[in-house]
């Protein structure tokens, strides 16, 4: 298990790829021409088009004290709508960077990020059988920007498992065949990225395995003092799985089937015929009660993790 110090310094290295800081920007908003994902936004630079900064936003408005809840609700419904016209919304911008600087904001977001994105990389590093610090931040790097799932199997597929390879060489063939994708990935986007992979593998190269205090990240010190309070963060490459709710007319695919095929597996009497209904949405609001979440029938990925469907992305 991770200590708290780990944990922090595998998310510092994230928070730096993401906004230059080990501690993050609360209230960072970033549009980058051509990205799938639209309006990022926040410690983890959560996308527009995912739905999950209509979440997070829903999320701070719903809390007592928050200075921005009025202002921000206003927009609910179109960041629900995920409608590319907020791209370029000033005074929508300007309310998030000011909303940034709300302890309540910064509290919602410390507890979003880590449930939708650190929660569940710990849980796929450890059924990959990774303990290891930096191995953890690899993968949890890989929840961040996404695609985790496609380059673990492809991985998988090439080199074998942890059991076989060990964790350490396992991780560096990922890092290796994740830097190949990105450098050569149709989206040229992605071609600016890959100093995360260059970062990484030069960790690995020095042993920062169980990442001791102090080390560099591009030239940022991640050290003990620059720690007390950290974060981690977010920049989207495309392959993020879409929220799931109910709307006219109903939601259908692949990805509502399996949600459902987990319901049942959880013990719902529901079918598993591909279609996001009232009966779906019942037996998702029952499990997010189960589960200590807000029941409020949408399905982003801490849901999705809740029912062990965090590996969908």
């Amino acid at each position: 298990m991770l200590t708290e110090l780990q944990i922090k310094a595998a998310q510092a290295i994230v928070n730096v790829f993401e906004t230059g800081r080990a501690r993050g920007e609360y209230g960072q908003v970033t549009l980058l021409a051509g990205d799938s994902g639209h309006l990022t936004y926040g410690r983890s630079q959560t996308t527009l088009a995912s739905g999950n900064l209509y979440l997070l936003v829903k999320a701070y408005c719903a809390q007592a004290g928050a200075g921005y809840a009025d202002e921000l609700e206003g927009y609910l419904e179109r960041l629900a709508d995920c409608d590319p016209g907020l791209d370029h919304n000033m005074r929508f911008r300007r309310l998030l960077q000011d909303a940034g600087g709300d302890p309540v904001m910064q509290a919602v977001q410390d507890g979003f990020f880590d449930r939708v994105y650190w929660a569940p990389a710990t849980q796929a590093a450890g059924a990959l059988g990774i303990d290891l610090a930096l191995g953890v931040g690899v993968v949890y790097d890989s929840f961040i920007h996404g695609s985790w799932r496609r380059m673990r199997d492809r991985t998988l597929e090439l080199h074998g498992g942890v059991a076989g390879l060990g964790a350490r060489a396992w991780v560096e063939r990922y890092v290796a065949l994740r830097r190949d994708w990105l450098a050569n990935h149709a989206n040229r986007l992605l071609h600016r990225t890959v100093y995360r992979m260059d970062s990484l593998r030069g960790l690995i190269a020095e042993g920062r395995w169980d990442l001791a205090l102090p080390f560099s990240v591009r030239g940022v010190v991640i050290d003990e003092w620059g720690l007390s309070g950290g974060p981690g963060p977010r920049a989207d490459s495309g392959e993020e799985p879409r929220l799931l709710r109910l709307r006219a007319p109903y939601l259908e695919g692949d990805d509502v089937r399996a949600l459902q095929a987990a319901l049942k597996a959880a013990g719902f009497k529901i079918e598993a015929d591909g279609v996001y209904g009232p009966a779906t949405e019942a037996a998702v609001r029952t499990l997010q009660g189960r589960k200590g979440l807000s029941a409020d029938g949408i399905v982003g990925q801490a849901t999705r993790a809740a029912l062990g469907l965090w590996d969908t992305a």
